[in-house]
């Protein structure tokens, strides 16, 4: 089970700011008992907040997650994968770690391909697609559109510092989605987390 503490980090991640209240309720304790925690969280640099006022009323609350705080969710091997990036850049130039993001991406499309196999609609791969993101930690869910697309989120990037020492990692990522949707799939990245967005997410429609 979550600690408060957990439980409050994470919904950070996944739901962006919250008021006091709204993370109360999902901890279901009283508003005084979060604000307590959040508090907790504030003076050990983890949590911050703005005010906001909302009609009439005492102003609001709004919490959110310190850049500290970004460094209790993983970003794996972080500073190894940035080591070896910058030692095939200095021996191969930066054709090398093109092929280098190739070759990661073809074997990428192989294990998805397998993957995707049973997932016979669209509906079916873009769930089948948060799954896979998920059991690799980018925390990604999805959901139904009321245009009848969808959206693909992912809460967090555990690859986050590779991705910002060499831009290739993402467009490969692109193509990588495109590749287990299929041709029928439009895919376009709304939110970016390189470009200071909480989030990466991506919009899913029928090709016309």
């Amino acid at each position: 089970m979550r600690s408060p503490i957990d439980h409050i980090l994470l919904t950070l991640k996944t739901r962006g700011p919250q008021e006091t209240l709204a993370i109360a309720q999902g901890l279901g304790v009283s508003r005084q008992a979060a604000l307590q925690t959040l508090e907790r969280l504030a003076a050990d640099g983890l949590v911050g907040h703005a005010t906001t006022r909302r009609g009439v009323g005492r102003p609001r609350r709004l919490w959110s997650l310190t850049e500290k705080a970004q460094t209790r969710f993983p970003d794996t091997h972080a500073q190894l994968t940035v080591e070896m990036l910058e030692a095939v850049r200095e021996e191969f130039g930066e054709a090398g770690v093109e092929r280098l993001i190739a070759r990661r991406e073809r074997a990428a499309e192989a294990a998805y391909a397998t993957a995707m196999a049973p997932a016979k609609t669209l509906e079916a791969r873009v769930a089948r697609l948060a799954d896979l993101r998920a059991a690799e930690g980018y925390m990604a869910e999805w959901s139904r559109l009321p245009d009848g697309g969808w959206l693909l989120v992912e809460n967090h990037c555990p690859i986050c510092a590779a991705a910002a020492a060499c831009q290739g990692f993402c467009r490969a990522e692109l193509a990588l989605f495109q590749a287990a949707l299929g041709d029928g799939a439009r895919i376009e990245r709304t939110d970016h987390i390189l470009a200071g967005a909480r989030r990466c997410a991506y919009r899913i429609s029928r090709a016309a």
